[in-house]
């Protein structure tokens, strides 16, 4: 298989950056608003698109596609949110990585066919959108002084490896 190193190195890349990200959550902002959610949302597909970009020596355009992505998903949040609460976060993280699937396709790499191109993005949404689900009661008891950081760490690394791998994994050419 190629590129399996490289999905880890993106895991482990994000999962630092979503750690930072839930610290932030935790000592920096007094009350959730709409705006520190949109900004989270942004900057944490920003350096996911980054790292994508990087990978198809297209950086900026990976940066800026991730950060709308980002931006996006976080605004589904929001609309979804007065209905279905916290669980709106599912559907708004299933939807950002067929995103992530569609630009790394056929923006980034633009060899991809349609067809690989939403099997790869709906592969890292539902196999992501799995992990995500199990890790995601690393936020209760809602005691953020208290939280194990590296277990965080550790539970982001998980969820972001099934997305990473789908859409960055192939099977090496005989």
């Amino acid at each position: 298989m190629i590129g399996l190193g490289t999905a880890i190195g993106g895991a482990v890349a994000i999962a630092a950056v979503s750690t930072l990200g839930d610290f932030i959550w935790a000592t920096a902002i007094p009350q959730h608003r709409p705006l520190y959610g949109l900004t989270h949302g942004t900057l944490l597909l920003l350096c996911v698109g980054l790292y994508l970009g990087m990978r198809a020596h297209k950086p900026i355009l990976g940066a800026w596609a991730g950060a709308l992505i980002g931006l996006l998903a976080a605004a589904s949040f929001y609309v979804l949110a007065p209905m279905a609460g916290y669980s709106a976060m599912f559907p708004s993280w299933i939807g950002l990585w067929v995103a992530l699937g569609l630009v790394n396709g056929r923006v980034l790499h633009t060899q991809a066919g349609t067809r690989e191109v939403l099997a790869r993005g709906m592969a890292a949404a539902v196999a992501s959108g799995i992990v995500f689900y199990a890790i995601s009661g690393i936020w209760l008891p809602f005691r953020p002084r208290g939280w194990d950081y590296l277990l965080h760490f550790g539970a982001w690394t998980v969820a972001y490896l099934p997305g990473f791998a789908a859409l960055l994994v192939t099977r090496r050419s005989v």
